[in-house]
C-alpha cells in the first residue's frame, strides 16, 4: 500500500459538518445588497415582466420590502429612481422631493441601521435615456460632472449612507468628493461603479428603471468587454479621485476583473449581479431545467471567491433566508 496516495481529499468532504468546517470561501447575509426601483405614489407594486418578484414599488411599499431584507440579514439596500417627468438634463435626479430623496429619509426613520446606498447616473432622469447631457448628439463629459455632483448631494442631504455613480464619466469620483466636502458630508462614502462594461445583459434592468437609450447605445462611455487592463486603469483612477470602494459590474462573465481588482488594489470591492444574470437564472429554474436554490448560491458564492467583498442582486433577501 506504500503507492497509494497518504492525502485523500474525500476524508473531508464526507459529511456537511466536516465540508463547512474547511470551507474557504463564506456568503454571509451581510454581504449581499438588494436593488429596489422607487417612484412617486403610494401602495404602487408595479412588476417588472422580465424580472419575476421584481417591482417598481412606491416608498411605503418600498419599506415592506426593505424591512424583509433587514429581517433576513441583508447588509444594505441600493436605490434607483423612476421619476414622473424627465427632460433633456435630468432635472428630477437633484429634487429634494424626488422618489429616492424621499425614500432615503423613510429608510433613514424607520430602519436606521441598513445600509442605504443610491444609484447616481442621469439615465433614468433623461428623455433621451443616456447617462449625461448630450451636445451634438454625443454626451458631453465634462457638463454632466456638475449634474451628477447636484444629485450625488441631494442623496446626502436625505441621509444616503453612500452613492454609487454609475455613469461612467471620466472624473466623475472627483467632482462628486469635492462637492460632498464642499458642503459638509465629508463622512459620505463614494462606491464607483469603476469598471462597467458596455454589456448585454443589462436588458432586463432597463424596463425596470425605464432607462433605455431612445437613440444610439452607451458603448461610447461604458467599458469594451473584451478590456481587462483598461479596467484596472479605471479602478485605479476612481481611486486616486477619492472612491472608498470600487464595483465591477456585471459580476459573472467578468469574474477575471473582479479578482484582478481586489488582488491588485486591497480595496473594498463589489460585484453587481445584474438583471441579465437574474432573469436567466428564474428563467431556467421556471422551466425545471436547473435546481433555482443551488444555482442562485453557487453563483453568489463564485462571486464572492472571486474577491468580491460584496454582492448587489435581486436575490438578496431571498438568498439571505437560504444561507
Amino acid at each position: 500500500m506504500s503507492s497509494f496516495p497518504q492525502y485523500r481529499p474525500r476524508r473531508l468532504r464526507r459529511t456537511a459538518a466536516l465540508r463547512n468546517l474547511v470551507r474557504e470561501t463564506h456568503l454571509a447575509p451581510a454581504q449581499l445588497v438588494l436593488p429596489v426601483f422607487v417612484r412617486d405614489g403610494r401602495r404602487l407594486r408595479q412588476p417588472v415582466g422580465s424580472m419575476p418578484g421584481v417591482n417598481q414599488t412606491s416608498v411605503d411599499e418600498m419599506l415592506r420590502d426593505a424591512e424583509s431584507a433587514a429581517k433576513a440579514g441583508v447588509g444594505g439596500i441600493i436605490l434607483f429612481g423612476v421619476p414622473e417627468t424627465k427632460d433633456a438634463t435630468g432635472s428630477s435626479a437633484w429634487d429634494e422631493k424626488g422618489a429616492v430623496q424621499t425614500a432615503v429619509r423613510a429608510l433613514k426613520k424607520e430602519i436606521p441601521d441598513l445600509v442605504v446606498i443610491t444609484d447616481v447616473c442621469m439615465c433614468e432622469y433623461t428623455d433621451h435615456g443616456h447617462c449625461g447631457v448630450l451636445k451634438d448628439g454625443e454626451v458631453d463629459n465634462d457638463a454632466t460632472l456638475e449634474l451628477l455632483s447636484r444629485a450625488a448631494l441631494s442623496h446626502a442631504q436625505a441621509g444616503a449612507d453612500i452613492v454609487a455613480p454609475s455613469d461612467m464619466m471620466d472624473g466623475r469620483v472627483r467632482a462628486i468628493r469635492s462637492a460632498l466636502d464642499a458642503e459638509g458630508y465629508s463622512s459620505t462614502s463614494i462606491l464607483s461603479y469603476a469598471a462597467k462594461y458596455a454589456s448585454a445583459y443589462y436588458g432586463p434592468f432597463r424596463e425596470a428603471a425605464e432607462s433605455a437609450p431612445q437613440t444610439g447605445d452607451r458603448r461610447g462611455y461604458q467599458m469594451d468587454p473584451g478590456n481587462a487592463e483598461e479596467a484596472l486603469r479605471e479602478v485605479r483612477s476612481d481611486i486616486e479621485e477619492g472612491a472608498d470602494a470600487v464595483m465591477v459590474k456585471p459580476a459573472g462573465p467578468y469574474l477575471d476583473i473582479v479578482a484582478r481588482v481586489k488582488a491588485e488594489t486591497g480595496y473594498p470591492v463589489a460585484a453587481y449581479q445584474v438583471s441579465g444574470e437574474f432573469a436567466m437564472i428564474c428563467a431556467a429554474a421556471d422551466r425545471g431545467w436547473i435546481d433555482r436554490e443551488r444555482v442562485m448560491l453557487e453563483s453568489l458564492l463564485g462571486i464572492r471567491r472571486a474577491g468580491a467583498d460584496f454582492i448587489v442582486t435581486y436575490f438578496a433577501t431571498e438568498a439571505a433566508g437560504r444561507l
